[in-house]
């Protein structure tokens, strides 16, 4: 049966002071439409509940936001939501879930998708999803990555190279995975038409990243399987609690994909060409803000006289943030931090958070 995963674990440093260390941005209502404001949790859960069936959306989040999450997602199923103990990276947060899937379902094939992002439109994300699980079809042990058609030589995000056709339509064999590169080499990746971004999504068969992980991982794939091999309930909770902080941090491209793609035709990629969106910082975040008419992304109350290029936030209602002769800059108040920066700055936000914790601790985190 086909399952998917929400990755919604992330503390979104790079959206302080509106996303913190309890409340992160996956669960901020910042995402605009027609049916009002919702979280980033929500649009995910949204776009795979077009796939995949009634009972097979997981969650894997900290395990300090299950109850933010289960407010959230009141149509969450029972026994859905993953909880980790702590932080380890990719590679372990998709061997737990891919784990757990796999002991209530053995032959579950598992998508794997983000909390971060936006993408329109839905209709075509669920298509591109239902075709990477028609390859497994194919191929029932590739590991399939979603690759993202690029519109611009983006400096910030990996990149995975076309290869030979895989045999479904719009898929192909992974040729390479690249780092993220200078202006110049990204320039040459999207004049080339080979190269896609690496999106951070994946479909394969649960037991299938499971064997990656015992091939290429093997203390982890370990550790997960006497996670998995004590009974649900409170044992495994507690052998979740003593094993999983012991595992190796690692991202799951560095992990499995990577090594995987030494193998011929292990390795998909499926074409995935939709406006996307990562909301992984404050431009980016921007794009779901409405435009004041003068070229400022705003949300809560704001006035901005002669000046554009702005990004203003206030998430206090009785609050007015105004501007004059302002330009090209974020502008962030909440209840207990107001923050201002150049936009050209806005990356810096998270060492920006490390000094304030250096100075105030854990206050304003």
């Amino acid at each position: 049966m086909r399952h998917a995963v929400i990755m919604a674990g992330g503390s979104g440093t790079r959206l302080w002071p509106l996303s913190r260390v309890g409340r992160p941005k996956q669960l901020i209502d910042v995402v605009s439409d027609g049916d009002g404001a919702h979280s980033l949790l929500v649009e995910a859960y949204r776009r795979v509940r077009a796939v995949v069936p009634d009972g097979c959306v997981w969650v894997c989040t900290a395990a300090r936001y299950a109850d933010q999450v289960r407010a959230a997602l009141p149509e969450l199923a029972e026994g859905r939501l993953i909880l980790e103990p702590e932080p380890r990276d990719t590679a372990n947060a998709v061997g737990l879930a891919a784990a757990l899937v796999a002991d209530v379902d053995p032959d579950a094939e598992l998508a794997v998708v983000s909390a971060d992002h936006v993408i329109r439109p839905l209709e075509r994300f669920a298509q591109v999803l239902g075709t990477a699980f028609d390859a497994l079809a194919e191929r029932p042990r590739a590991l399939v990555t979603l690759g993202i058609t690029p519109t611009a030589p983006a400096t910030g995000f990996g990149y995975v190279q076309r290869g030979a056709p895989a045999g479904t339509e719009g898929v192909a064999e992974a040729a390479s995975f690249r780092e993220k590169p200078d202006r110049p080499t990204a320039e040459r990746y999207l004049a080339s038409g080979e190269y896609l971004w690496n999106s951070g999504m994946f479909v394969w068969r649960a037991a299938t990243v499971l064997e990656a992980l015992a091939d290429h991982l093997p203390e982890s794939a370990e550790g997960l399987a006497r996670i998995v091999a004590a009974p649900a309930g409170p044992q495994r909770e507690a052998v979740l609690a003593e094993v999983f902080p012991t595992l190796p941090r690692i991202s799951v491209d560095y992990a499995v994909l990577e090594p995987a793609a030494a193998e011929p035709g292990r390795v998909l990629v499926a074409d995935l060409d939709v406006a996307w969106l990562d909301v992984g910082s404050w431009p980016a975040l921007a794009h779901t803000l409405d435009d004041d008419g003068a070229g400022n992304a705003v949300r809560g109350l704001a006035v901005v006289l002669d000046g554009s290029g702005n990004i203003v936030f206030s998430d206090d209602p009785d609050h007015l943030v105004a501007l004059v002769g302002v330009r090209d800059s974020v502008v962030v108040h909440t209840a207990d931090v107001t923050m201002v920066c150049p936009v050209a700055d806005a990356e810096r936000v998270k060492q920006l958070l490390a000094e304030v914790q250096e100075r105030h601790g854990s206050q304003f985190s």
